[in-house]
């Protein structure tokens, strides 16, 4: 079991300093940390890619937030699939460790309330996403 961190900036004049010491905290090291500095509006970013071609079952993908890993509601639940269903790799949120993966749900509640809160989570990082598309 290999953990990853996965950090997302949205411009290259973005400070990721906050991320990479949120990735220290959980001790992942250098060379286990992808970064992109790209929009979240789709999930075609190199480091992200080369993270997911890397990916095997058990392995942990780490983030600091939801919308780190994307600001589009359809890929965000797409991709959530693909890496704990296809891959069979669990997904650790530091914001919010209600969406954590790799940490039992104790009944069809609390699977239920933690898929709710994704989707909301989803649909708040797109919504931002057009926000600022606006600024």
């Amino acid at each position: 079991m290999e953990r990853y961190g996965y950090i997302r900036v949205s411009a290259k004049d973005q400070n990721p300093e906050r991320q990479l010491l949120a990735m220290q905290e959980q001790e992942i090291t250098k060379e286990k940390i992808y970064l992109d500095k790209m929009s979240g509006q789709d999930f075609s970013r190199p480091q992200y890619v080369k993270l997911l071609k890397k990916l095997k079952k058990g392995d942990v993908i780490i983030i600091k937030s939801i919308d780190r890993l994307g600001r589009n509601y359809g890929e965000i639940l797409e991709q959530w699939r693909k890496i704990t269903k296809e891959i069979g790799a669990d997904i650790q949120v530091i914001d919010m460790p209600l969406l954590n993966t790799n940490s039992l749900h104790e009944d069809l509640t609390g699977v239920f309330i933690s898929d709710l809160v994704l989707q909301i989570l989803a649909y708040v990082a797109e919504t931002e996403r057009a926000f600022i598309k606006q600024r």
